[in-house]
């Protein structure tokens, strides 16, 4: 048996299939995957993070310290609740993990890590902390749901006070805010991992199951890793462990747009390395492919180039296109829109073209 979120006995009750996802029980679907991955792209679905790991970190240097300890510059953030993608890395520029950080106020951040890496991530931010006297606390005691869709944030906000669901419905695109309500106090964020609108909602464990509940009487489909999974891929967003990890640096892991050379003063863990990088170039990029076959492409095939041979690293089909895509990681050279690829499926080389993702957005095809 693994660790178990909140949730897990109402997952039992609704049918949840569930499977050990990174030592935690979690349901990888409720009936048909497809179905909830369509839901989500039409509606509405709410999913379980829970197993995300909620960090606070306190202290008078704390923007100090997020400037040295990210890739991304929180001094772009000065509005409370306004939120910045990252990735935290090693000396030598490897991916640690990726990760969301909230400003809240001048002295309080938050972050959101991924549970398959909670405990290095937790030992690396709490060393690396130390000299700037910032306090590290795991937010244990709350559950973390995301509510994904173009109709999420209506059905959420309907929930709420009128009070309160105007101010969830007046959040920008990366915000949050701290929100009393029926179903308890919680943290709504406009953030996701989709590819379409919704929030992400940070409440007391207790209160988890009957937000999900009400959320499931309003018609929002309960969804499991499966769709999830296969939605985050369409959007073209990089799973840590697949996509990313310690191996490989943002610039060859398609996260340039996450790294903020600018200004140049500034030092943070791992700048050498990319800046070498920059100024060379990066022997590998990764990018999307759209297979031409009915087959479906999965991570660690090989991909034939011209220039030397790619691996694939995410893969499925992908329901809102009705066949497979992938991202893959190949000679930088081969890495533009419309370059003609071989993938390696089942022994027999089939025809791919390289694309830009993101595949699917807001529920439009972009391929």
């Amino acid at each position: 048996m693994g660790l178990k979120t909140p949730l897990f006995d109402l997952h039992v009750a609704l049918g949840g299939h569930m499977v050990d996802f990174g030592g935690w029980d979690l349901p990888v679907n409720y009936g048909s995957q497809i179905e909830e991955h369509q839901a989500v792209r039409r509606s509405a679905g709410v999913f379980d993070v829970s197993h995300m790991c909620v960090i606070d970190l306190v202290g008078a240097r704390v923007r100090e310290f997020l400037r040295y300890l990210l890739a991304n510059d929180v001094a772009r953030l000065r509005l409370p609740g306004k939120a910045l993608y990252s990735c935290m890395l090693r000396v030598d520029a490897g991916i640690l993990d990726d990760l969301i950080v909230y400003f809240l106020d001048d002295q309080h951040f938050r972050l959101v890590v991924n549970a398959g890496t909670r405990d290095q991530d937790l030992a690396w931010i709490r060393q690396q902390a130390v000299a700037f006297e910032v306090a590290v606390t795991e937010r244990k005691e709350l559950a973390m749901l995301a509510v994904q869709g173009p109709e999420a944030r209506a059905q959420l906000a309907a929930l709420l006070s009128a009070d309160e669901a105007a101010a969830a419905l007046q959040l920008g695109v990366f915000s949050g805010a701290a929100i009393g309500g029926s179903c308890g106090a919680h943290f709504i964020a406009r953030t996701g991992y989709t590819g379409e609108d919704g929030f992400e909602v940070m409440l007391d464990a207790a209160a988890a199951a009957s937000l999900w509940t009400r959320l499931n009487e309003r018609g929002v489909q309960s969804c499991g890793l499966g769709a999830r999974d296969t939605l985050r891929l369409e959007a073209g967003m990089n799973l840590y462990g697949s996509d990313m990890n310690e191996n490989f640096h943002p610039l060859e892991s398609g996260l340039t747009w996450t790294v903020a050379f600018e200004p140049r003063e500034r030092n943070f863990i791992g700048r050498s390395k990319l800046d070498a990088v920059l100024e060379y170039g990066s022997e590998r990029a990764l990018t999307g492919l759209l297979l031409d076959d009915r087959a479906i492409m999965r991570a660690h095939q090989r991909v034939l180039t011209s220039a030397g041979i790619g691996e694939i690293t995410s893969g499925s089909f992908a329901p809102s296109l009705g066949r497979s895509v992938a991202l893959a990681r190949v000679p930088t050279a081969v890495a533009l829109p419309g370059t003609q690829v071989q993938v390696e499926v089942r022994g027999k080389a089939l025809p791919a073209r390289v694309v830009r993702p993101p595949f699917v957005r807001h529920g439009k095809v972009l391929v």
